[in-house]
């Protein structure tokens, strides 16, 4: 499978540094995948969609720092987009969808509960059910799956595509796994948010990343359960250690190929 890197979202946070929304589009057997769905055109020609969590986030309302740009830059229609897999569905992952609502989305059951019946007051602030209004398919994947890798578990979702349930960020956050041409490509939404947590290194220079206070704090702070950072960041650690796979993260522009 072909795997593209895109930005669909650009974040200007006055309390961090400058953060993308990054998203892959997968060219699958069964169509256009996307793994995340950054901001939707709607949420850019109308951030009050967003709340107050969006108004702190500050993102850029360049209707071309969107998935729906990127998958018509690639030359496909959006109609191309068969699917869509969900690290979680934050506004700031999710908001894409509207721009895709015939596709098939795919996400774990607690993430899913997390987000339509959100009775805890944060969650009411970072889930946004308009984003999905026009969604008709959800699949929803229950408890922790199948043996996968490094001591890792998950749902093969499609051929060659598995989510992998780490919980922390959210109560149903997971990592997506994507065999591609080129090897394992490990999309981590929101488990790190500093790509120096799990080793990365700079995608143009390949020289090793300095940790980011500031987006450490954050992490921690938009954490519905915090206690879970670290084994999380060691997870990722084995992941991008071992050979032929890139981890990438949603939101350090470092870790995206080219500029971001």
């Amino acid at each position: 499978m072909r795997v593209h890197h895109a930005v669909a979202g650009v974040l200007r946070p006055r309390f961090a540094a400058r953060a993308i929304c990054h998203v892959l589009v997968v060219e699958h057997e069964a169509g256009l995948v996307l793994v995340d769905a950054g901001f939707g055109t709607a949420d850019l020609a109308d951030p009050r969609r967003l709340g107050p969590m969006g108004r702190a986030l500050r993102p850029d309302r360049d209707p071309s720092t969107t998935a729906l740009a990127a998958v018509l830059a690639l030359g496909f229609s959006a109609e191309a987009v068969t699917h869509v897999v969900l690290t979680h569905l934050d506004f700031d992952h999710a908001g894409g969808l509207s721009d895709f609502p015939h596709a098939v989305v795919h996400t774990t059951a607690e993430e899913w509960a997390a987000a339509t019946v959100a009775t805890h007051a944060p969650e009411r602030l970072r889930y946004k059910p308009v984003q999905w209004a026009t969604t008709s398919d959800v699949r929803r994947y229950a408890g922790a799956g199948e043996p996968w890798r490094h001591d890792l578990t998950g749902h093969e979702v499609l051929p060659g595509i598995t989510l992998v349930p780490m919980v922390g960020h959210t109560r149903g956050h997971a990592i997506v796994a994507v065999e591609g041409d080129d090897g394992l490509v490990v999309h981590a939404g929101d488990a790190a948010f500093d790509a120096s947590a799990y080793g990365a290194r700079h995608a143009t220079t390949g020289k090793p990343l300095r940790r980011v206070p500031p987006m450490r704090a954050f992490e921690v702070a938009a954490s519905r359960q915090p206690w879970r950072i670290r084994g999380n960041h060691a997870a990722l650690r084995r992941l991008q250690e071992a050979e032929g796979v890139t981890v990438v993260n949603a939101h350090d522009p470092r870790v995206f190929p080219g500029e971001a």
